[in-house]
């Protein structure tokens, strides 16, 4: 059952990243050619900004998910009822305080921005893109997080892709109609809101979960540490765009907002390998299964690390010969930027690289133990960021990021080796050297072998320049992974072969 959910879990979340990487690239597109880079800069800026305020709610989101595994397990009711009902109280409390912080940012953001837009105009938009917002935090979070702690991602992936194609085909219509941006962006916004609308009815009619009669008095464990960690995680996750807007121009925010759009898109992706992972590793921890715990991480940690290297092999090949089809005609500001570019894209290859040990941590419940290092990373990366933007612009910003990465990963990595799996680092090691070696190869394939291959600044000479980078970076990496780790490629093949067969039992049970 466990590798039947995280199968259908990965399949959707997979499909709703396609779709938003996709949606993606439509809307900001469109906005630059119809606004200007400057207002796509200034819309960038503020939902960095509006996002500070998940600071209070990602900290407790993991912190619920890890305390709801065991009486989940158990089939207790009454526990996860109490874990709900305080859950809701803190999520509620979070959308008044989110409030008070947008009245505080709609006196301050005008100031911030120095008088480059009317007031008004600023406002207006700070309002409009925080309504969604807020309606997640009063209506949906706690309803979401139950899902993914029950490994029903599926179910939010699914309500976020309708969501995502209806915005999208809105923001297209209205933006040929020529209509402000503030017209665009509160249409997004409704849409929006009935994604935490669709999971709160969706698990009170299938579940029947009665908060009501829960006990008010209960305590949720380690919020405060778990809410510690994410604080320091969105201000490192927000950092570069805040200096920018402190220390540059809404120009620069922009070009930096394009990078970060292929960079997101790339890390949904990866997020997505992971989606409904730590519910399974939750649950066997919660069962005390350690064998069947280090037996299954193995082999999924060789399966994602394969697919990320294949994909970010392909990401530094193909981020800047896509940005430069992507802005061609666009002539406002300078958006090709290799240097930012290549570090950029290294930086998010080692976040990447830290995910399935930051999930198992996350799964353990281990917020206290790992909090300091979160600190350092916002710190390292808040620090050098603003030591290095006067002199070298969005190249510094992007070095802060990458030190403070690689600090954080090679802290998940020793911390999950030696206190939850127990076992030696060297494991890892061997295979994040692998991977590495695996992209340096497929540059030197790229650049010897195709010699660069010429691009028209069009989709189709892209394309087709990305099917044989991909092609290559596939064949390259599946031949000397499966070499190097035979044993964990059986047995996923086995674990795979399994699933369907049991899939294809339950089909024949219901039919007979």
């Amino acid at each position: 059952m466990r590798s039947k959910k995280a199968l259908k879990n990965i399949f959707l979340a997979l499909m709703l990243q396609f779709i938003t990487v996709i949606c993606g690239f439509i809307v900001p597109r469109l906005i630059i050619e119809n606004y200007g880079s400057d207002v796509n800069g200034l819309v960038s800026s503020i939902t960095q900004f509006l996002a500070y305020i998940t600071l209070l709610e990602s900290g407790i989101a993991p912190v619920v998910r890890a305390q709801l595994y065991k009486p989940i397990a158990e089939k207790n009711n009454k526990q996860i009822a109490d874990i709900l009902k305080a859950s809701e109280k803190f999520f509620k409390k979070i959308a008044y305080i989110f409030v008070g912080y947008l009245v505080v940012l709609c006196l301050a953001y005008p100031i911030i921005m120095n008088n480059q837009f009317d007031t008004l105009y600023t406002i207006s938009l700070v309002i409009i893109i925080s309504i969604s917002t807020f309606a997640e935090y009063y209506f949906g979070m706690t309803y979401r997080i139950f899902l993914y702690a029950k490994q029903e991602n599926y179910v939010v992936s699914l309500i976020q892709i309708i969501t995502t194609i209806i915005n999208t085909i809105l923001v297209v219509v209205l933006v040929k109609m020529n209509v402000s941006i503030q017209i665009v962006k509160l249409i997004s916004a409704i849409v929006f809101v009935f994604r935490p609308i669709l999971q709160n009815i969706y698990v009170k009619r299938k579940y029947k979960i009665d908060i009501k009669e829960a006990d008010n008095s209960y305590k949720l464990k380690q919020k405060w540490d778990g809410l510690a960690q994410h604080i320091a995680a969105v201000v490192h996750g927000n950092t570069d765009v805040a200096v920018l807007t402190f220390f540059s121009t809404m120009t620069e925010v922009s070009v930096y907002s394009i990078y970060l759009m292929v960079i997101n898109g790339i890390k949904k992706i990866v997020n997505s390998l992971t989606g409904g992972i730590d519910a399974s590793f939750g649950d066997m921890i919660a069962r005390k299964e350690n064998n069947n715990l280090n037996t299954k991480f193995r082999i999924y940690e060789t399966f994602y690390i394969t697919l990320i290297t294949i994909v970010f092999s392909c990401t530094f090949v193909l981020i800047v010969p896509f940005v430069k089809v992507y802005t061609s005609e666009i002539n406002d500001v300078n958006y090709i930027r290799s240097i930012f570019a290549f570090i950029i894209v290294l930086s998010e290859f080692i976040y990447a690289i830290r995910l399935p040990y930051n999930t198992l941590v996350l799964s353990a419940g281990h917020f206290k133990e790992t909090r300091v290092g979160a600190w350092i990373e916002a710190g390292a990366n808040l620090i050098i960021s603003i030591i290095l933007v006067k002199e070298h612009g969005l190249i510094g910003i992007a070095i802060g990021t990458l030190i403070a990465m690689l600090i954080r990963t090679i802290e998940f990595i020793v911390y999950s080796s030696k206190k939850i799996l127990e076992r030696n680092i060297l494991v890892a090691i061997k295979k994040i050297i692998i991977a590495s070696i695996e992209i340096i190869l497929i540059f030197v394939i790229n650049n010897q072998i195709f010699g660069g291959i010429f691009i028209n600044e069009n989709y189709y000479e892209l394309f087709k320049y990305a099917i044989i980078i991909g092609c290559t970076a596939c064949a390259e990496t599946l031949i000397i992974n499966y070499i190097c780790f035979k044993k964990d490629f059986n047995e996923m093949i086995k674990t795979l072969k399994r699933a369907i067969k049991k899939e294809k039992r339950i089909e024949n049970n219901v039919n007979t």
